[in-house]
């Protein structure tokens, strides 16, 4: 992998950033040696193991460059398409995507059905269609990371959240259609957890940013049982009665609906 990267030639000064997320192996020793061999190739150890997004983070933190890119090290990205990513960067880009639709993208069958769902919650949410939520291949303005560091967080949800982050705050994010790979080594993603987990995180980072978007939506069915409800005690129910669940209901209604428009000028007084 580094070997293939350190032979990239893409027109600009470039190094190459490799952190050692408290590794307790020989990964250290091994990177020491390959840093030797490779002039462009710096390591950046990290005491103890933060995680994925963490240290993506201390690399941007790190990194000589305004410009930044990401991939995974397991053989799933083509670091032949960087110089793409790169070119929609100089375009004036933001953020460049490695979007996995290619004609040769290897995704596990089982994965599929979750990504899909999670997409669509997060295109819907988003307000834009997103190709690929977490892709691991990206370029990045180095700004635009460290706007949103304060809310990023350590795991694997980096990717998913400075997506919506970015999408949400109106920053032009562009998408290059890659392949993907087969996987070297066992994935660690859990489908069952991480795909709850995941769910929670794209709510709550547009709640975050935009939460009448979600807010709106759950007074709508509120307000829908609301109707039925008031429906049936008035006229339907002999002799015609205001039920506690109608009342219950509405009150829930007023409840959500207020709650909602507050956080909407608490997001928009923030951005003053």
């Amino acid at each position: 992998m580094i070997e293939r990267l350190n032979e990239l030639e893409l027109g600009r000064p470039i190094e190459i950033l490799v952190v050692n997320d408290g590794s307790t192996d020989k990964t250290r020793e091994v990177l020491r040696g390959l840093e030797e061999r490779y002039p462009k190739l710096r390591v950046i150890d990290s005491p103890a193991n933060r995680g994925y997004g963490a240290s993506l983070v201390m690399g941007f933190q790190r990194a000589e460059h305004d410009v930044v890119v990401i991939t995974d090290a397991d053989g799933t990205y083509p670091e032949d398409r960087i110089s793409d990513l790169l070119d929609c960067i100089d375009d004036g880009a933001e953020m460049a995507v490695g979007a996995r639709r290619g004609t040769d993208v290897h995704i596990p069958l089982i994965r599929r059905p979750a990504k899909a769902t999670l997409k669509a919650l997060a295109s819907y949410l988003a307000e834009t269609p997103i190709p690929d939520l977490n892709s691991g291949l990206r370029a990045f303005r180095r700004e635009l990371v460290m706007t949103y560091r304060a809310i990023l967080p350590s795991g694997f949800s980096f990717t998913t959240t400075i997506t919506l982050a970015s999408l949400t705050n109106r920053h032009r994010v562009d998408y290059v259609t890659i392949n993907y790979a087969h996987r070297s080594g066992r994935s660690k993603i859990r489908p069952i957890r991480d795909t709850l987990g995941f769910t929670a995180l794209i709510i709550r980072t547009v709640l975050y940013f935009n939460p009448l978007k979600v807010f709106y939506p759950v007074a709508l069915l509120i307000a829908i049982l609301f109707a039925g409800s008031l429906g049936y005690d008035l006229f339907i129910e002999s002799p015609a009665n205001l039920g506690d669940k109608t009342v219950l209901m509405f009150v829930s209604l007023l409840q959500v609906l207020s709650v909602g428009l507050l956080a909407d000028l608490i997001e928009k007084k923030s951005r003053l």
